[in-house]
């Protein structure tokens, strides 16, 4: 797709849409697909907005060893919004550096073994660090079911993969499953804020199999741990990275 300021509007399609283009909004369709993203944002273009729009895939039909992976992903340098959308099935659902993502239900992920013959890791938000913006995580429902010995890693995976990882805002959400339910970005992580959470016990005791969050820079710059809780009511507070 390459028209700048183009609005897809009340579209069923079957496949991916994989954007060369500025400014583009996706709105009230159904994308159900057969290929390594649902959405894909290409690098040096911005203005993506996904909203009130249903992502997922067909499992067994992906490019994966028959796996999907991405429901929307932003590898260009800017923000992408996505908002009051369903997604499901994806490995790794919601996966951008800088973004705003609110009001999204993600549930249901897939796991699937890869073509490196591996379970896939599994995230219903991942970031792989070194973004030069901001990534915003708020009022989601971000569940991830997938079992312990097939690829879970976490609900929102903050992880410094390609970089350090820095400012984020993960506030208001409800978060359940995964290896642990939060990876808080590990050490060199800055302005993580991390507010008014609840981390359900619905698939484990402690949110996530291994436990509730997991390499918590406690002490780097601006980062914030404050209200966050159980939806049993017990609060919560990180171990820091060793």
């Amino acid at each position: 797709m390459r028209t700048n300021g183009l609005v897809i509007r009340g579209w069923d399609i079957t496949g991916s849409l994989d954007i060369y283009a500025n400014d583009v909004t996706v709105i009230d369709t159904k994308i159900t697909s057969d290929n390594w993203w649902g959405i894909n944002l290409r690098p040096g273009y911005h203005g993506l907005r996904v909203l009130h729009s249903t992502v997922t895939a067909v499992p067994g039909k992906g490019p994966d060893n028959g796996g999907v992976d991405y429901a929307v992903s932003n590898m260009g340098g800017s923000s992408v919004e996505v908002g009051w959308c369903d997604v499901s099935v994806f490995g790794d659902a919601l996966s951008m550096g800088q973004g705003d993502l609110h009001d999204n239900y993600v549930h249901d992920i897939v796991p699937f073994v890869n073509q490196g013959g591996e379970w896939q890791h599994t995230d219903a938000v991942i970031s792989g660090g070194g973004n030069t913006g901001q990534l915003i995580v708020r009022h989601n429902t971000l569940l991830n079911p997938t079992g312990l010995k097939q690829g879970a890693s976490g609900s929102i995976g903050l992880f410094a993969d390609t970089g350090v990882v820095r400012n984020v805002t993960v506030d208001h959400n409800w978060i359940a499953g995964g290896a642990y339910a939060l990876y808080g970005g590990d050490k060199g992580a800055t302005g993580i804020k991390v507010t008014d959470n609840i981390f359900s016990t619905q698939y484990h005791p402690a949110s996530g199999g291994y436990g509730t969050v997991a390499h918590w820079n406690a002490g780097g710059t601006g980062n914030v741990w404050r209200n966050n809780r159980m939806s049993d009511g017990r609060t919560i507070q990180p171990e820091p990275s060793p």
